[in-house]
């Protein structure tokens, strides 16, 4: 089922945000990813690549691919006929929101204030991204943010890294957290998978709470 990938978000509590500028080195950038512990990538529509990164990515089918950065019903169509299993949103979009509910695919629609959150869940959508988290008040902000909403989850992004991963990780209704810093875009143009494998690796020990030095 569709909302199958959201839960599977919230299972590894940790979604790479990823620009990629040649989809030549997606299936590389796929395999560090599974590689070091985490098969989930967010592709970004911010360059031409994205549309073939994300199709690259999803053949292989050993990763959760998903589109960021969706700003347009055509763009929702695109990462859809890729392969994406979700689209993620900057903002709040009925046009957005809408299509992805016609064709099946969870959307996680960016919503900062009470009025966006009130407006995504008017439209079906409970899970929505917090953006850009850091300089939209974090972690407190959607602590504050939750106690009328409940039942909403959030995944903060924009501004979030390894000093402030615990923080937001500790709020219950945060669903998982996405950032780049484990996959940056000059090591992903490099094509230096080794560094990126073991980027990766360390992040999924901070999400675990574990050291380097701990099995």
């Amino acid at each position: 089922m569709a909302q199958d990938a959201i839960e599977q978000l919230g299972t590894h509590r940790l979604v790479p945000v990823l620009v990629l500028d040649d989809a030549a080195r997606a299936d590389g950038l796929a395999g560090a990813l599974v590689d070091g512990g985490l098969p989930v990538a967010e592709v970004t529509f911010r360059t031409a690549a994205a549309e073939e990164s994300i199709r690259v990515m999803a053949a292989r089918g050993d990763v959760l691919v998903g589109a960021g950065t969706v700003v347009s019903v055509d763009q929702v169509e695109r990462a859809v006929a890729a392969g994406a299993r979700f689209v993620v949103s900057p903002g709040l979009s009925r046009a957005v929101v809408e299509r992805c509910h016609e064709r099946g695919i969870p959307v996680l629609p960016g919503a900062v204030t009470a009025t966006e959150v009130q407006q995504s869940l008017e439209l079906g959508v409970s899970t929505v991204k917090f953006f850009p988290a850091g300089t939209a008040g974090g972690a407190p902000a959607i602590a504050a943010l939750s106690a009328p909403f409940g039942g909403v989850r959030f995944v903060p992004t924009g501004g979030v890294g390894p000093s402030d991963l615990a923080a937001y990780l500790a709020l219950p209704c945060v669903h998982a957290v996405g950032g780049s810093w484990m996959a940056p875009r000059d090591l992903v143009a490099a094509g230096d998978w080794a560094t990126l494998r073991a980027a990766v690796a360390d992040a999924v020990r901070l999400v675990n709470g574990r050291r380097r030095d701990e099995p």
